[in-house]
């Protein structure tokens, strides 16, 4: 592959290269194999192999891992591991300090973790990648994200239904109070802020966000990042964002009691703070934020609404089978979404070159959403269990998660199967 600029930080690839590897490069079966051709090239062809293959492939990160006799290259498709192939100590390690020194990583250290970054210049889009090392049994893993900005996508993407995307639309145009996105790690919550960014933002108002780490650039919005030294932290972060006269604050995550106090009043005071907590659900990031210390007098006037999220894996669209649906599989469906028309047909995967033969392509997410109204404040107020606030908030209208995955089975887009695989029932 042809590099037309090596400097530290930087991979600028040419558009002539770009062409020809997608040309190359259609399915995981072509991306193996091209990285196989190019084992014996230059580390520099090597390395932007991988990478330019990973980003056509919309691979979310790569990880290379040494073991006793081998090195195993992995990347991560639609969330899950897909074993790339094997190959020798001497190419990793031409590998690993390659990745070190694009990285801005010191390369005689290799008995603690690291962090770095580097950028690729691929068709006039600057795309950054998170460079991780971890010492481990035999040697340094390496794990490399892609923070491709044209992941990022519009509201409208990301799979809210159009009763809960007109709630949404109505909620994030308020002018104050608290919008918070709950879920694990990997379960899209950025994706979703910064779609709400993107519909926000106008000359009119300024937004702000503090992020660790910032993962894409908006422009119109002044973003910064906490630092990993204690001097500049989202609690003193906030604080500082607060006198810049901000209409709306994105804090990438509440963390502990100090964040989760000045965002509360923050959202009281004039601002729509928008956040992320580590939540199973909807009704658990009131007791999240409970156990982090903040007061509940604080917590009911504050919220706005309360979103958990998940992404399934959609069926793809060129191998997808619609089948009758089986007995049991219409009792699990029945059990949530009630009766159902006859002859109903979903989803059956199949597998085919272009999904890598697993039946799916792509994610979708699937949401569980309540508004946070007069009611609900007064039993936030009370301090509930996480049952009682939701079987309160499935009163009033809630569609749990689980439901939204099975009402998109309904409409074709995913499976009975990877439904269960998600919500873990």
């Amino acid at each position: 592959m042809e590099e037309t600029q090596k400097i530290t930080g930087q991979i600028e690839i040419s558009s002539n290269a770009v062409f020809e590897i997608e040309k190359k490069i259609k399915n995981f079966s072509d991306y193996q194999k091209k990285i196989t051709e190019h084992l014996n090239a230059p580390v520099t062809d090597l390395l932007e192999t991988i990478l330019a293959g990973a980003i056509i492939l919309n691979t979310s990160d790569i990880h290379i891992e040494p073991e006793e006799k081998k090195v195993k290259l992995r990347i991560r498709i639609d969330g899950l591991l897909e074993d790339a192939l094997f190959f020798e100590k001497n190419t990793y390690q031409a590998l690993l300090a390659r990745i070190k020194l694009i990285s801005g990583i010191k390369l005689n250290i290799f008995d603690r973790p690291q962090d770095g970054r580097f950028s690729i210049l691929w068709q006039n889009v600057s795309i950054e990648i998170r460079a991780s090392t971890l010492p481990a049994e035999y040697g340094e893993a390496i794990v490399l994200r892609i923070l491709n900005p044209k992941s990022l996508i519009a509201l409208e993407s990301l799979g809210l239904r159009q009763d809960l995307l007109k709630l949404v639309e109505k909620e994030i145009k308020k002018p104050n109070g608290m919008i918070i996105v709950a879920g694990p790690t990997g379960s899209g919550k950025t994706t979703t802020l910064y779609a709400f960014l993107n519909k926000i933002k106008k000359p009119e108002i300024k937004v702000i966000t503090i992020e660790d780490p910032i993962e894409y650039h908006l422009e119109g919005i002044s973003q910064t990042q906490v630092k990993s030294s204690k001097t500049y932290d989202f609690a003193s972060g906030l604080k500082s964002i607060m006198r810049q006269d901000p209409d709306v604050i994105l804090v990438g995550e509440i963390r502990d009691l100090e964040t989760a106090e000045t965002a509360l009043q923050a959202a009281l005071t004039g601002h729509l703070v928008l956040s992320t907590v580590h939540s199973n659900d909807a009704a658990g990031v009131i007791s999240r934020l409970a156990a982090l210390g903040a007061k509940t007098q604080n917590i009911s006037p504050a919220l706005n609404i309360v979103i958990a999220q998940r992404l399934v894996r959609k069926v793809c669209s060129k191998c997808v089978q619609l089948k009758p649906v089986s007995p049991e599989e219409l009792k699990k469906i029945k059990s949530e979404l009630g009766p159902l028309k006859k002859n109903l047909k979903i989803p059956k995967i199949s597998g085919c070159k272009n999904c890598n033969h697993s039946g799916y392509k792509g994610r979708i997410g699937i949401f569980e959403i309540f508004v946070v109204d007069d009611e609900i404040k007064k039993i936030i107020l009370k301090n509930p269990s996480i049952i009682e606030l939701k079987e309160k908030a499935i009163k009033k209208g809630m569609t749990t998660m689980k439901q939204d995955g099975l009402l998109k089975v309904l409409q074709g887009l995913t499976t009975v199967e990877e439904i269960e695989r998600i919500t873990g029932e």
